[in-house]
This record gives structure tokens, sequence and C-alpha cells, in this order.
């Protein structure tokens, strides 16, 4: 886009744009995301800024109307492989917040200098400005959808003091902490959190997404893979609720998300033992569910294929289940090899159940955290009544995980990921893309030895001959076009039940 393609969207109000980029007035010293139901300002008056960091570093502050720091997360980072896309993510996992501009730096190979020198140059922000406008949306969220003290928010924000707390939301807000809880936004109100909690300890959030929201297949997707005593998916089709442990950097939590979508949002609610892992868990949360996905720009890339086109208007929204532990996916991805979906979960479940870490308190049929995979690289693993062979690949995928000779976090080097997935013993090319896709957030991996993607295709009429060919057309989402295949209607008769992970789909 340009300026003037920003602007229309501006006075459209497109939705479609928000967390794309931001606006700013100059007469009013406000920036806003693009769908603010504010007046069009003039075009002279309004410059654009890619990320909200850097609309507050030129000296704006946030919309009180359209609340621009609640906005989706940009797509643009999880399609992008590059030093800047790798970056964000690690942002948004707080990495800066925890290890400092020199602990980004390391994670992503470059020195501090040329990693502050590139986010400045793209994104008018570095890492420290990008960090610091986070923080102060977890401290707004927390003010206004908790009863704790300021001084407890400023601290589970990440601010190292409560004067650079009070500085930062009366410079970023325009309000006094206190100022800025009595602002708090109506239940029904379209932008920002919902009403304080009745029940304590717990953060209730509105997680914010982008277009249509295809939340039954999704919701499918996890309910067949739960895993008892991770997780757990109660509720009928339509309003079910996704139940799920989580192991942070600071504690642990229990997240839960309603399937029914409100306008632009799912709701959730967080139980965490630390109040200073909320940014991580709400970036996980959202990562397992594809909110930052952008439905338009896939659905636009996708239709152009004459034949995928119908899979595509006849399920708006379709998502790619990302993994809130990436470790814990690739676990899972080996345990699901050469069997049904069935039975790679119950192989979940004995694995939770001998090796899992048990909560303080059960949390209904939550009981226990995923297995550390530091005890997984030292297990026999012969309860799970698997081939010596399978048992030794998992083994050995643990300590590969474990000594950081196959790295799976957010700012991973997608490539090289791969590259050392499939130097392990036991793990071929469907399961290290599978991984790449899910634990990654990849959204451009083409799984060609995918018996159930094939399957898929024939019913919906596309020619499986020359696949890689005709996929050239669908980057940079053929995540997508694997789980429009995934889902696709069942137009002809079952075939045999499959018989290898390859055949039963993601």
């Amino acid at each position: 886009m340009n300026e003037d393609s920003r602007y229309e969207a501006v006075r459209s109000r497109d939705a479609r744009f928000d967390g794309a980029f931001f606006f700013a007035v100059s007469t009013t010293g406000i920036y806003c995301r693009p769908s603010c139901p504010a007046t069009t300002p003039r075009r002279r008056n309004v410059a654009f800024f890619p990320t909200s960091a850097a609309a507050q570093g030129s000296g704006f502050r946030a919309c009180r109307r359209c609340r621009p720091d609640a906005v989706p997360g940009s797509a643009e980072w999880n399609a992008r492989a590059d030093l800047v896309g790798r970056a964000m993510r690690l942002i948004s996992e707080g990495v800066v917040d925890r290890e400092g501009v020199r602990g980004l730096a390391a994670r992503l190979g470059y020195s501090a200098r040329q990693v502050q020198r590139q986010l400045n140059a793209e994104l008018g922000a570095g890492p420290v400005a990008l960090a610091r406008a986070q923080r102060a949306h977890t401290a707004r969220v927390l003010l206004q959808t908790t009863g704790l003290q300021a001084a407890e928010i400023a601290f589970a924000a990440g601010f190292a003091s409560v004067r650079q707390f009070n500085d930062t939301i009366k410079e970023i807000y325009a309000l006094t902490p206190s100022g800025l809880r009595a602002a708090r936004p109506g239940k029904g109100t379209r932008f920002g959190p919902v009403a304080p909690p009745t029940t304590p300890g717990v953060l209730p959030l509105r997680l914010a997404f982008r277009g249509p929201y295809a939340a039954r297949q999704l919701f499918d997707h996890l309910q067949r893979r739960a895993i008892t005593g991770v997780e757990e998916v109660s509720g009928e089709p339509g309003a079910r609720t996704y139940r799920r442990t989580l192991r942070l950097p600071h504690g642990t939590g229990i997240a839960e998300v309603d399937e029914a979508a409100g306008d632009g949002w799912l709701d959730c609610r967080l139980r965490l033992t630390e109040l200073r892992d909320l940014t991580t868990a709400s970036q996980r949360v959202r990562r397992l569910f594809d909110l930052d996905a952008d439905p338009y720009a896939v659905a636009e890339r996708l239709g152009a294929d004459s034949v995928l086109a119908r899979l595509v208007d006849g399920c708006p929204g379709l998502r790619s289940p990302g993994a809130p532990a990436p470790d814990e996916l690739a676990v899972r991805a080996v345990l699901g090899q050469q069997v049904s979906v069935a039975a790679g979960r119950t192989l979940g479940g004995a694995l939770v159940a001998a090796h899992g870490e048990p909560l303080p308190e059960p949390a209904g049929a939550l009981t226990h955290l995923f297995p550390r995979i530091e005890d997984l690289a030292q297990a026999t693993l012969t309860e799970l009544g698997m081939p010596e062979s399978r048992r030794a690949t998992l083994r050995t995928l643990s300590s590969a995980l474990a000594d950081g000779t196959v790295v799976l976090d957010a700012g991973a080097d997608r490539d090289e990921a791969e590259r050392a997935l499939l130097g392990l013993r036991g793990i071929g090319p469907w399961t290290a893309g599978y991984i790449r896709m899910r634990a990654l957030g990849d959204p451009d991996v083409l799984l060609t030895g995918d018996a159930a993607v094939l399957a898929g295709m024939r019913r919906a009429g596309v020619p499986t001959a020359g696949l890689n060919e005709r996929a050239t057309s669908w980057r940079p989402w053929r995540s997508y076009a694997m789980h429009h295949f995934w889902n696709a209607p069942a137009t002809e008769p079952a075939n045999p039940r499959p018989t290898t992970t390859e055949s039963t789909g993601p």
C-alpha cells in the first residue's frame, strides 16, 4: 500500500487494515487504528506508521475511543522470515523485558547494534520502544480488568519502577493510571476489554482478530487432539470452551477460550500464578488460534485458483492453528507418526500421566503440565508401548531441543530449524514440515506427501499431479491451502481407514 491507499482505508474505516498500519493526526496529537469511528481527518494532517511504537515515538498518544493498542497483530510478522519478522515475534513474547536487547540479539544471531538499526530503519522504532508499547498495553489491560494496585500492575507489566509506569501511561494515554482505570469501556463496547471479572484471580481478555473467523473448524481440530490432563474441550458445537495448561517463564497458567466469536474477538480467561506472564500467555494463545492472520489476503491469493476458490468461499476465515509451546508440538508430532489421530491422542495422554508435572491444584480435568523435554530426553518411555525405534526418535528429538541443536522458539530461523529436524534420525520431511507449520507458525508450508491433502484435492476436483507447480501460485499462504483440503467436504465415498500420520491430517 502507498499513503494514498492507506488514507482511503482510513476514510472507509476499513477494519481489514487494523494492525497493518496506524495513522496519526497532527492537529490532535492522537494516533488511531484505520477503523476508528471518529471523524476522518484531512489528508494533509495525517501521518502513517507501521507500528504503535513508532507513532508513540513521534509524540502521538493513543486514541481512547478506538484503542489502537488492542488491534490484532500484523500478519506480516508471521509471514516474514527475515530479521525484522523474527525480532517482532520474539518481542511479542516478552524477550526484551526478560533478557534485554542483548538477549534478543543473541537469540537472533546478530549484534544488538544491527538489530537496533534494522528495526529503526523499517519500523521507526527500536526494540526498547516496541517493548515499551507492549508493556503499556499490558498495563492498560490490568488497570481495566483487575482491582490490583497500581504498583502491582507496574511490575506485573514489566516496568522497572512505578515512576516509569506512571510516566509511560500519561505519555501514551494522556491519563494517569487512575484516570485510565476510570475510563474503562463498557461490556458491550466494540473496542477494548470486558468489564472487570467477578471471579478472583481470573483475567478476562478480548483477543482481537480481523475478518471472518472459522471457529468451528479450529475447535474441531483442537477437540480431536486434546490430550487428557493438559487440555479439554467442553460444551456443544457453537458454544464450546477450550481449556489448557501453560508452562510460562515465571510460573504456570490456565487459558480458557470460548468458541463463540464476538464482534471481532474471542473471549479468553487467564489464570496465572505470576501476573508477569500475562503478555507471554496472551501471545501464546493468540498463536494457537492464529488470531493475527489476514483472511482477506489469504482469500485473495487462494481464491485466484479457480477450483480452490470453491473451498475458500465455502469456509471463509479458515485458520492454520499454531502451538502455545513449540517443543510440546514437536514431541506430539513424533508421537503421532504412523498412527491415527485418536491413537496419537492416547499416546499423548499416557506420556503426560507418566512424565507430566502435576499442577499444585487440579482445575477440573486439567491436572498436569506437558512433560519437560529435559525429562523426556532421559526417559525409557516403555509405558507408551511403542517400538524402540520410535521411542529412540522421541529421546533424540528431546535431547536436540534441550541442548539447542534444534531451536523452535518464536524467533527461530525456519529454514535452519527444518534442516536441523531433518538431521535427526527418525524424522522425515512430513514431520519436519508439520512442525514448521504449527510450532513455528509458518503460513507457507506445503505437505506434498500428505494423503489426506491429496484426498481433499480429489474431493475438490483439484488435480493431484503437479502439486508443487500448481501450489506456487498459492504462496505465501500454502499452509491455509492445506487446511482447506483437510476440511474439504466429503462429497465422495470415504476412503479406507488411513494407517499413517500423513493420511490423518493435521
